[in-house]
């Protein structure tokens, strides 16, 4: 097979998981406080690096402090997130993880794991292994190509 009809059927795939949003729909139909999926991201995020800056935020994920103040100031309502005097001395307050995010996160995250491990019931250890590391490859790819790394463990 030629490179450039592997690359068609990858780019077929990916639109075909987009479609599916499996791990989008447990979150969804979770229940009354199931996260948006920009609070699941936001989340996630500060859960990895943190307390962060609107600004810090609007830097990791390129988008527009505007966008970024928008969807803090829902999270902030909610509960989901509270500001703190920056720890290190800076002047932007930073936001950082309730008890109640954390609750949130962490419930929403179960969901979107059984609901993966329904799709992969018939795959073995060593599918999996493979699977995640191809997948964490590509990620890190557009992170490199995009100059925004996700934070790892």
């Amino acid at each position: 097979m030629r490179r450039d009809e592997e690359l068609a059927l990858i780019e077929r795939e990916m639109m075909l998981l987009a479609r599916h949003q499996v791990l989008a729909t447990a979150r969804t139909n979770g229940g009354p406080d199931a996260l948006e999926r920009s609070a699941y991201t936001l989340l996630s995020r500060i859960e990895t690096e943190g307390p962060l800056t609107i600004g810090q935020l609007a830097e990791a994920f390129g988008l527009d402090t505007s966008t970024v103040n928008r969807q803090t100031a829902a999270m902030l309502r909610a509960g989901l997130v509270d500001r703190i005097p920056d720890p290190d001395g800076g002047v932007a307050r930073k936001l950082r993880i309730t008890d109640e995010g954390l609750r949130r996160l962490h419930q929403d995250r179960d969901w979107s794991i059984q609901g993966l491990a329904r799709v992969v019931d018939g795959w073995t250890s060593a599918d999996l292994a493979e699977f995640a590391e191809v997948l964490e490859r590509f990620n890190r790819d557009i992170e490199r190509i995009q100059g925004r790394p996700w934070p790892r463990a």
